[in-house]
């Protein structure tokens, strides 16, 4: 009885034990299974705020923009639409010991913590239980950059916001990322924010080689930029780079030494201005890619500081209302290396805003070697031609020279070195006003003509028309280059654009090597070039009145345009060309690095003999007087077609002929294969060729008025 009593009582107090058992788990398993039904969907539901409420970067992406030299170097940099100088700014742009005290003073865990520190909370906290007052923050770098981003009252719930954002940054972005955030929207007094804005405005210099003592104002300016400006507050911004300094050497960041030596460096007691260089140029890449942050540029920092420099010195010497403008280009690939659009930007009185780069201006003479250039493709010239400058007119236009005197006979040479106006009219009126303009136009520079005056004319070759310096320098990178004319390039985003043929490798030698051995003026020549004397072809220019100075060069490497004169139009009486641009064309030279390429041989076709060498016909250069054009039908060239693959059959191991065929214009008529003339009937419309091999040719024909037509065709063998 007692045993199964027992034994039931035995297995019921077992069961007993069991079912509480199974309660006591039950009931703490239903607890933390209800725990993971509530903190689940708490999960999903952050994780769904995270991606609906992402943390607004609209701040960050709204950074001045910055125009840079071809080094990195900031030219300008433009506020943003509130007024703010907003940098962007990296950790690699920053010296590293700025880095390593900005984290030692502000966020010593940065590296490691989730976006806010445990126990950076868990001292704040304590202390101000203690205290009863607020003795140390716990704010980290990535909350700072949080409540940057996004402002905030500094309250509570501010703060919690803050923190849950630091959370959201620290789950999207790399540490160098955050850290970017800070370094370019922490302000430092006034409208700066940026370390990059404020080492410039403070130091004048880039953050990326600090001092001790700078790093150490630099850090603790944000956090009361406004208190702490040493131009306003010096005591207190002292006092408190002193703090940064001391703590520093507490936490073994700096020896002490470093402490002492930091402490005598004196504060900064004003702003230094932003870098504004090139003004003109950094209006015009800006304005042509508005939004775009950030623009590249082929511009030496150095170089454009010096020649900003030297416009201001020379305008001294100018009337109060005249200016000037440089370009300097490396003209083997047509990189801009500096870009003075007027002598000061700032001064009202010379219009200094308006940019004289790209003014369209009378250009005088400059146009004068592209008249004898072609003369020398079409063969009516040599430099050792001779040619009259006597008193002469062509039709109703009777030119005179700049002093009206008159040298008589002499050398195409000679007459371009002295600038004659009666020889390059003549030449201009054999080579065709309209065709001189049609050739600029397919280079891509076309002429700008006046109302009062819409079509080509002989003036043209004395400055009867406008141009831009911009497109004079363009013109005489391709005189450097051998005829090849291309766009200028500002940047890496102007892509380098294959040349178009303007004139012959050989018409460019003969250009250069004139214009490199002309007269220089007196003025023109300083200390520097007559202790390194440098080759330079150049060609000065007055257009009429005194109202525009040119001077236009080139060396093996680099071509310079310089342009004086009144922005407004109005004259400059006794400035031109030669007094006033070309000295400082020199100077500019002065400047420049020695060139590297060496100047060029002559190229196939070049003629370097003597006039009793030269062939009869390019011995004497007669002028004739110009026929009026009046509804005389244009001249064209009707055989070949340009562009056409012409098949000749084989007769006897050689091609046959190759008939040509023109019509229009006034007879009698010239013709040019490849450059070298044709014996021909002049009084018939048609000629005959006898290729030498297949292969492109181009053919030109030419009228008695000048008119021209050309075209280039393939030759092959027929069957």
């Amino acid at each position: 009885m007692l045993v199964k009593r027992g034994g039931a009582g035995g297995r019921g107090c077992f069961g007993g034990l069991f079912v509480r058992w199974l309660r006591r788990f039950i009931r703490p398993s239903r607890r933390i299974v209800g725990g993971f039904a509530v903190l689940v969907p708490a999960i999903g539901l952050l994780l769904a705020l995270d991606a609906a409420l992402p943390p607004p970067l609209d701040r960050i992406r709204q950074v001045s923009t910055l125009v840079l030299d071809r080094q990195g170097r900031i030219l300008r940099a433009f506020a943003t639409a509130p007024g703010v100088w907003r940098l962007p700014a990296r950790p690699e742009d920053v010296d590293p010991i700025y880095l390593r005290m900005l984290q030692a003073y502000e966020d010593q865990r940065f590296d490691s913590h989730p976006g806010v520190d445990p126990l950076a909370a868990a001292r704040a906290l304590g202390q101000w239980l203690r205290q009863g007052r607020v003795v140390s923050g716990a704010s980290t770098l990535t909350m700072q950059a949080a409540r940057l981003l996004e402002p905030h009252k500094r309250d509570l719930t501010g703060k919690l916001g803050e923190m849950l954002r630091a959370l959201q940054l620290e789950r999207r972005h790399v540490k160098d990322e955050i850290l970017g955030f800070y370094l370019t929207l922490a302000p430092f007094g006034g409208n700066l924010e940026g370390v990059r804005a404020g080492a410039l405005a403070w130091f004048g210099k880039e953050p990326t080689r600090l001092t001790v003592a700078e790093a150490a104002l630099l850090v603790v300016l944000p956090q009361a930029p406004s208190r702490l400006r040493p131009d306003r507050f010096p005591d207190r911004a002292r006092a408190a780079r002193d703090k940064v300094l001391t703590r520093m050497g507490q936490l073994g960041v700096l020896t002490g030494q470093q402490v002492e030596e930091a402490r005598q460096e004196p504060l900064p007691i004003r702003w230094h201005p932003l870098p504004f260089l090139a003004p003109h140029l950094t209006d015009r890449l800006r304005t042509a890619r508005l939004g775009t942050a950030l623009h590249l540029t082929f511009i030496d920092r150095g170089l454009q500081q010096i020649l900003e420099t030297l416009a201001r010195q020379q305008q001294s010497t100018l009337e109060p209302e005249s200016s000037l403008a440089i370009l300097v280009v490396a003209h083997r690939d047509r990189r801009v290396l500096a870009y003075v659009g007027a002598s000061d930007f700032r001064d009202p009185r010379r219009a200094g805003q308006v940019d004289m780069i790209r003014a369209v201006r009378s250009p005088g003479s400059t146009l004068k070697p592209l008249v004898y250039g072609l003369g020398f493709d079409d063969l009516l010239i040599h430099p050792e031609t001779l040619i009259e400058d006597v008193p002469a007119r062509f039709g109703d236009y009777s030119p005179t020279n700049f002093r009206n005197t008159y040298a008589g006979q002499l050398t195409v040479r000679e007459a371009l070195q002295q600038s004659l106006n009666i020889p390059a009219v003549a030449v201009l009126e054999q080579v065709g006003p309209a065709r001189l303009a049609a050739r600029l136009r397919e280079v891509g520079l076309p002429l700008h003509w006046s109302m009062a005056h819409p079509r080509p004319g002989l003036p043209l070759a004395l400055g009867g028309v406008g141009m831009t310096l911009e497109e004079l320098v363009t013109l005489y990178a391709g005189f450097a280059n051998g005829g090849g004319v291309a766009p200028l390039r500002f940047g890496p985003a102007d892509s380098e654009a294959s040349s178009q043929r303007l004139l012959s490798g050989a018409a460019c030698w003969y250009l250069g090597d004139i214009l490199r051995h002309g007269p220089i003026p007196q003025n023109a020549v300083g200390p520097a070039s007559v202790a390194r004397p440098r080759a330079i072809a150049h060609k000065t220019g007055t257009s009429y009145g005194f109202r525009d100075a040119w001077a236009l060069g080139f060396d093996p490497d680099y071509t310079v345009g310089v342009w004086v004169g009144r922005p407004d139009g109005s004259p400059s009486p006794g400035h031109y060309g030669r007094n006033t641009a070309a000295p400082l064309l020199f100077r500019v030279f002065d400047l420049l690095p020695e060139p590297v390429s060496r100047p060029t041989v002559p190229p196939p076709g070049v003629l370097q003999v003597g006039r009793d060498q030269l062939p009869e016909r390019l011995r004497y250069f007669r002028t004739r007087p110009a026929v009026e054009t009046v509804n005389i039908p244009p001249l064209t060239l009707t055989f070949p077609v340009a562009g056409s693959t012409v098949e000749l059959p084989e007769r006897g191991g050689a091609l046959a002929e190759l008939p040509l065929a023109a019509k229009g214009g006034v007879r009698p008529l010239r013709w040019l294969v490849n450059g070298r003339p044709l014996t021909t009937d002049p009084w018939r419309r048609d000629a005959f060729w006898s290729p030498d091999g297949v292969g492109l040719v181009r053919i030109t024909v030419l009228d008695q008025v000048g008119q021209t037509a050309s075209a280039e065709a393939w030759i092959d063998r027929g069957e």
